[in-house]
């Protein structure tokens, strides 16, 4: 029982101990699933915090803000292209389904609050955790300590909040998932419909062009560098490497000849180079479009010494305005692709379907792969070439979290209520202006997406972790006193949403299924539903629906959760 204690004291004098344990075990504990069940790191971080913090230790507040801030910051710099360019044109109409959707999920957690009797902080812990908003923990937890009442009122009101949190968030992320992938489909007119609508879709947008290798198949398919023996009847007589990649181009293929071994020598492609019986070359192109099509040149063969040459894997941001704006299919047939194949396409870190009639936008990553001289030229024309490197732009970080506290800081005064963006939210716009900024200016304000993935990750897990390790000692009452109800009326107000919103997004706002799918995981930030979806239609046709819902969600879903202070 003495080692015991000792550890414990350990633990209370050495904080960073517990926050770190607490952080692996969640995280740990968080990834383990049966059948389709998992905690998720969050939850999961949570409740680890809450057990080891039922020995009592004091972490101070200002380590929670600084993780959380760096989370919301990180947040807002991923997705401020895709939030800004949504304030015009088509994406506008998404935006404000987005708000709609906000506003909805706080209603209903503002009226069955009211019917149940729950006060501030068990209707913000349920709002947090129904709706999958884990960012409004620090916003209405700093909205709270910011109102005039005494230290144990703001106390017992914000040890409710992790609680309430941590009973109702776990449905509010599988059951948003299984809802909008098995429920949702059948709200729409049933999954046969849906997929076929989807399908039909896909194939509008592949209309005026036959494109086997990147309009009918997933874009994350492996590009191929395959060596052929020129063998076949067309080589009766020596054909020039123009010849040979029209001749593929003129059946819409994209198989473009990379190097050549003529006559015992290995040579780089120049269109005039004249190939006879007996030579080798290397094809690049998708790897079942190869196998399908590369039989026109003849045999393949072995050759390392001709294969051992460097290709490149880039991620490329567009923001030229000649790439902006076009088609998948249109950017694909610009003179400074040839030799280029686009591997993938994504937005905010979602990836996009690759038919023709995909439009590009700034900020899209598309990454392409070739040599590096064509490569090169491609990135040119296309925007910014995001070459690995590890460095981190930590003016921008440094400067712009500051800025963006001090303006979130400001406040004005509501019925008693301070109102402003919280330092929480100021740090939110911060990321979401200089994330803009960058894709209209991509040499300023480099962030590698492995830095933002930290933030993400770590930043939010941390907060969780000190809030579970700081209200532990009140956790188990705070259990006790809302008692099981609370769980099922988690269930009433994650479902009421979604099924509301799923009927107005196809009924009221005319989105295609797919399309209304998209918006309401987005409008819930909702990464688990987006995977459920895609996977359940067989397509990622929702991705459009959820990128700028998403984008715009991870904004007005935080602060809705004000409204839930404003009224209860």
């Amino acid at each position: 029982m003495d080692l015991i204690d000792y550890i414990f004291n350990i633990l209370r004098n050495n904080p960073v101990i517990p926050i770190f344990l607490t952080l692996g075990l969640g995280f740990l504990i968080g990834q383990l699933k049966y059948k389709s069940f998992s905690l998720g790191p969050v939850a999961a971080t949570l409740l680890i915090g809450v057990i080891i913090g039922q020995i009592g230790i004091d972490i101070s507040p200002t380590v929670r803000v600084v993780f959380f801030t760096l989370f919301l910051f990180s947040i807002g710099y991923s997705v401020g292209p895709q939030f800004f360019r949504s304030l015009k044109g088509s994406g506008l109409k998404q935006v404000c389904f987005a708000v709609l959707e906000a506003c909805v999920c706080a209603a209903t957690v503002i009226i069955v609050s009211k019917i149940m009797g729950y006060d501030m902080g068990t209707a913000c812990g349920l709002f947090a955790g129904s709706q999958t908003a884990s960012a409004s923990l620090g916003v209405t937890t700093d909205t709270i300590n910011s109102m005039n009442m005494s230290a144990d009122a703001k106390k017992a009101i914000t040890d409710m909040i992790p609680a309430c949190y941590a009973v109702t968030y776990i449905f509010g992320t599988i059951g948003s998932a299984w809802i909008l992938s098995n429920v949702g489909p059948w709200l729409l007119g049933g999954m046969k419909k849906v997929k076929e609508e989807t399908a039909e879709i896909e194939s509008k947008m592949d209309e005026g062009e036959f494109t086997p290798e990147e309009g009918m198949i997933d874009a994350n398919r492996p590009v191929a560098f395959r060596a052929y023996r020129a063998d076949s009847d067309i080589f009766e007589e020596a054909r020039s490497v123009q010849y040979i990649e029209q001749l593929f181009a003129d059946k819409n293929v994209r198989l473009f000849i990379e190097r050549l071994r003529l006559n015992g020598k290995i040579y780089d492609p120049k269109p005039g180079l004249m190939i006879r019986r007996g030579d080798t070359i290397v094809l690049s192109g998708r790897r079942e479009v190869i196998v399908d099509e590369a039989s026109v040149i003849g045999p393949e063969v072995a050759d390392t010494e001709l294969l051992s040459f460097g290709a490149e894997n880039l991620p490329v941001t567009v923001s030229k305005n000649g790439a902006a704006g076009m088609t998948f299919g249109e950017i694909r047939k610009q003179p400074f692709m040839n030799g280029v194949i686009i591997k993938s396409m994504t937005r905010n870190g979602v990836s996009l379907p690759a038919r023709s009639k995909t439009e590009i936008q700034s900020g899209d990553i598309l990454t392409i792969v070739g040599l590096p001289s064509k490569v090169m030229v491609a990135a040119e024309n296309i925007g910014y070439a995001d070459r690995q490197t590890e460095a981190t732009d930590m003016v921008l970080i440094g400067i712009g979290i500051a800025l963006g506290c001090f303006i979130g800081a400001l406040s004005f005064m509501v019925d008693g209520i301070p109102v402003s963006l919280s330092t929480s939210g100021g740090a939110l716009f911060a990321g979401l202006f200089f994330g803009w900024l960058r894709s209209r200016k991509p040499t300023f304000g480099y962030i590698p997406s492995q830095v933002t993935w930290l933030f993400d990750k770590l930043g939010l897990n941390m907060f969780v972790a000190i809030i579970g390790l700081s209200s532990g000692p009140t956790f188990i009452h705070g259990i006790a006193e809302v008692g099981i109800s609370l769980f099922i009326v988690g269930i009433i107000c994650t479902l009421v949403p979604l099924v509301v919103m799923t009927l107005v997004g196809h009924r009221v706002f005319k989105f295609g299924r797919a399309e209304t799918l998209g918006c309401v995981a987005g409008s819930r930030c909702g990464v688990a539903s987006i995977g459920a979806i895609q996977d359940a239609l067989g397509s990622n046709l929702p991705a459009l629906g959820y990128t700028v819902t998403y984008a715009t969600a991870n904004f007005v879903l935080i602060f809705s959760s004000i409204l839930v202070i404003i009224f209860i």
